[in-house]
């Protein structure tokens, strides 16, 4: 009983936790076709329409990555991309509201219906002249494709299992790349070359439960949700990226003319070259690398201190102390000096304040990173509170420091500190020196 027992708490806490998920997730009905989700709501170039709209045409735009969707086991015939790219991209050329796009994919298509009408026209025209409007013509034309696709460029999960009961989660992350240009029919100049990446994330989780209930009584039960983002809406967003991107660089370099004058072109460029600086700090895997802490940096830390001397029954006491830190050129490598105050105790024998400063060199893990570790060396001085006697030291530590903003910082440490002397204490026994272990917490402020 105790065993069936367990296994029904177990079935709890994975249905209550994990498996509403799935089950919420999950296709019970029949769903009526809908209009397509809007993928790029925030179009730069939206803001401000042409002065004149844009006559351009488009013959193709195609995946030329050549590559086929993957498997578990391999590959597919399927196409990991769509080969709908020419229909996708005249769709978003019309959503910018700053182009006229005209039929060039299935020309022939075209030239052939219109000469249909003619010859029509003419049959039943009794000798009349027959006329048709000309077809516009494109004095731009838009080329380019999907130039990649890398697929896994970055996979990881995690899980737990306990007594037959587990759970797990598991990610992919794949990445399109797409490139646009732009050329005029006049002169055949490319006018303006773009490129847009995009992921294309998929997640799953699940949970399970496999135990013996009672002698011969099984319980098994599994539970879970796969969420794979669609390519073709991937692929959408990418065009719809470098379609905006396309425009507002011809804003900014001349090529096209918005309403608006220099205001709308102030504002264009105002806001593409802010968009151009964060995506500069953005590196692959959409790390974000920015120099987040300033050049100079004070800081104040309090926390506790333990000597390890000659006499036994050593205690933890109270202390304090004030940092200015300097970063050098490259970000990850700072000197700091400081200066503070602590206590050494061991319990009903010796007790004493004593001065500490020292100069400090560190190595940050993870410069452009908000949480990060670090570890420093260097060299100080002990001296007692009255400052009869001094000694020298080495110190090393290891520290993690997480950042609230760009200008404040909070941190942890841990500090062993090596004085050349063993009398600290007031008494030389033997021939190892005495050692004093630090543990704080404090603030750093940047600017």
């Amino acid at each position: 009983m105790r065993k069936k027992a367990v296994g029904i708490i177990y079935l709890v806490i994975i249905s209550v936790f994990i498996s509403c998920g799935a089950y919420f997730n999950q296709p019970f009905t029949q769903k009526k076709a809908r209009i397509g989700e809007n993928t790029s709501p925030e179009f730069l170039a939206k803001k401000f329409l042409p002065a004149e709209k844009i006559i351009v045409g488009v013959y193709k735009f195609r995946d030329q990555t050549g590559q086929y969707k993957p498997v578990l086991n391999g590959s597919t015939f399927s196409t990991a991309v769509t080969q709908g790219g020419t229909t996708i991209l005249l769709k978003s050329l019309e959503e910018s509201g700053w182009f006229r796009p005209v039929e060039r994919e299935n020309i022939g298509n075209l030239l052939n219906e219109r000469q249909i009408i003619r010859n029509t026209r003419q049959e039943y025209a009794n000798g009349k002249k027959i006329t048709m409007p000309p077809l516009l013509f494109a004095g731009t034309i838009i080329e380019g494709g999907v130039v990649s696709y890398d697929s896994n460029i970055i996979t990881g999960g995690s899980g737990l299992r306990y007594f037959g009961a587990g759970v797990s989660n598991q990610y992919r992350e794949d990445r399109i790349t797409v490139y646009l240009r732009v050329v005029s029919t006049s002169t055949g100049e490319i006018l303006k070359n773009v490129y847009v990446s995009k992921t294309i994330l998929s997640q799953g989780i699940s949970a399970n439960l496999f135990r013996y209930v009672s002698l011969r009584r099984l319980l098994e039960v599994e539970t879970g949700v796969t969420k794979n983002e669609p390519a073709q809406l991937a692929v959408k967003e990418a065009i719809d990226k470098a379609v905006d991107v396309l425009i507002v660089e011809g804003i900014v370099d001349g090529i096209w003319e918005p309403k608006g004058g220099d205001t709308a072109k102030y504002y264009v460029k105002k806001a593409y070259y802010k968009e151009q600086l964060e995506s500069s700090k953005i590196k692959l895997y959409n790390r974000k690398q920015e120099e987040r802490r300033g050049k100079f940096g004070v800081g104040t830390s309090m926390g506790m201190s333990k000597i390890v001397g000659d006499y036994i029954n050593p205690t933890f006491q109270f202390g304090y102390d004030f940092k200015f830190k300097y970063r050098l050129d490259d970000p990850k490598f700072n000197f700091w000096v400081t200066l503070g105050k602590y206590e050494l105790d061991n319990k009903s024998t010796f007790h004493e304040s004593f001065i500490t400063s020292a100069i400090n060199f560190e190595y940050t893990f993870l410069p452009y990173e908000k949480l990060t570790p670090y570890m420093y060396a260097g060299i100080g001085s002990i001296s007692r509170k009255n400052l009869e006697d001094s000694f020298f030291k080495f110190q090393g530590g290891l520290g993690l420091e997480y950042l609230l903003s760009n200008k404040i910082g909070l941190f942890v440490n841990g500090e062993y500190n090596m004085p050349i002397t063993d009398n600290l204490d007031r008494q030389i026994v033997g021939n190892k020196n005495d050692l004093v272990w630090r543990f704080g917490a404090g603030i750093n402020v940047y600017f």
